[in-house]
């Protein structure tokens, strides 16, 4: 991103990522950044903040100065809503410095673009500031999302042992102790096992049978024995705020074929995207390499058609995204997906799914690499645990 004379960045940065990623420093109430071009050429960047969090940020946030709103009172005095008197003293605090425009981000509220309109600010926008610098992740987020995937990994193995070692009943449910094993109480164990590590979890999706044909069901009901149950767990590390993701399929006794055959496809798709993900290449590129094996296979790809039948398999979605701060933000491994940089971390996760019978998946998390890509995960593909 070519460097704008000056920047702003404005949200709560607890759960606004890209002023989070720039401050390291969390908190939640509303905050702003800008960084600006001295007389003398040199850029200084500052904060404003609470007044109560001035001095846990002058300690943490990678500003040169910390400020608060009451730094910056208009004429008018500042409003008694949070949000409101922050907008207005960056729009007072860049009319101060003689600053009349301003570049900023995809995710500036409209609280601030009016305060600076009323103050005869411009704003311009950029479609890469927040993306690029995220994109390609520094020694210390790999670390942070190595750690997310493992123990996303750990609890992904409980959870698939579980289904396969639970008792099934004569009506084909799942019971583990005496009591009934759902999608609810599965969901609850992982929820629980993450809360011990550290992490909290959005709610992880465990579809069985024909709900999992819809790929972004999070199920619901009892678990049962013979048909695929997608489990896929995105935890979010509560000290580093990076996320895991992973998928995988478990199916408790006996295998039918034509399940086999599905989730093998799609573990192979997975393999061969891998193979050729490396900076330089599109994610488009990847993503037709994922189509590829699954055509070769006998399956289809895209959404169906009013007139699909139930029996139609096919994979419905991309075949993957870029995860940090966020377990989805850029870039896509997808038709127009751009080019992969060295940095870039990602996720994998071809699936192939029917009305008839349900889905199955299998994702990884990899890291782009100049000549390859490196994965994350150490679990195994297979449906049986």
């Amino acid at each position: 991103m070519k460097m704008q004379k000056t920047l702003l960045l404005a949200g709560i940065p607890a759960v606004q990522k890209n002023l989070y990623h720039r401050i390291q420093f969390s908190v939640g109430d509303p905050a702003a950044w800008i960084e600006f071009e001295k007389t003398d050429g040199k850029r200084q960047s500052f904060l404003v903040c609470r007044d109560i969090e001035m001095e846990r940020a002058r300690k943490k946030a990678t500003v040169d100065a910390v400020y608060c709103p009451a730094d910056f009172t208009p004429e008018a005095g500042l409003s008694g809503d949070r949000e409101t008197a922050t907008a207005q003293a960056v729009a007072e605090c860049l009319n101060h410095k003689g600053i009349t425009a301003v570049t900023s981000d995809r995710s500036l509220a409209l609280i601030y673009l009016e305060a600076l309109k009323n103050a005869g600010i411009e704003v311009h926008y950029s479609p890469e500031m927040g993306v690029m610098e995220r994109r390609g992740k520094s020694e210390d987020e790999l670390i942070a999302l190595r750690q997310a995937q493992s123990i996303t990994e750990k609890v992904m193995s409980m959870a698939c042992q579980l289904v396969c070692h639970a008792k099934a009943r004569k009506d084909g449910s799942l019971e583990v102790e005496g009591d009934s094993l759902t999608s609810e109480s599965l969901r609850a164990r992982i929820d629980h096992w993450l809360l011990d590590e550290g992490f909290s979890n959005p709610g992880s999706i465990i579809a069985c049978g024909p709900q999992g044909a819809d790929c972004h069901e999070y199920g619901k009901g009892p678990l049962r024995t013979e048909v695929p149950i997608i489990i896929d767990i995105f935890p979010c590390s509560k000290s580093t705020y990076y996320n895991g993701d992973c998928t995988r399929t478990a199916v408790h006794g006996k295998i039918p074929v034509h399940i086999e055959k599905a989730y093998d496809t799609a573990v192979k798709a997975k393999f061969a995207a891998m193979k050729v993900t490396r900076a330089g290449v599109t994610g488009e590129a990847v993503h037709q390499e994922t189509i590829r094996v699954i055509h070769e296979q006998g399956y289809e790809t895209g959404l169906p058609g009013k007139e699909s039948a139930a029996s139609r398999c096919a994979m419905v979605h991309g075949t993957g995204h870029g995860v940090g701060l966020e377990v989805h933000e850029p870039p896509l491994l997808d038709f127009k997906g751009p080019e992969l940089i060295v940095g870039d971390v990602l996720t994998i996760e071809p699936g192939l799914y029917c009305p008839a019978w349900g889905g199955v998946r299998s994702e990884d998390m990899v890291e782009v690499r100049e000549r390859d890509c490196e994965s994350f995960n150490l679990l195994p593909d297979t449906l049986s645990w």
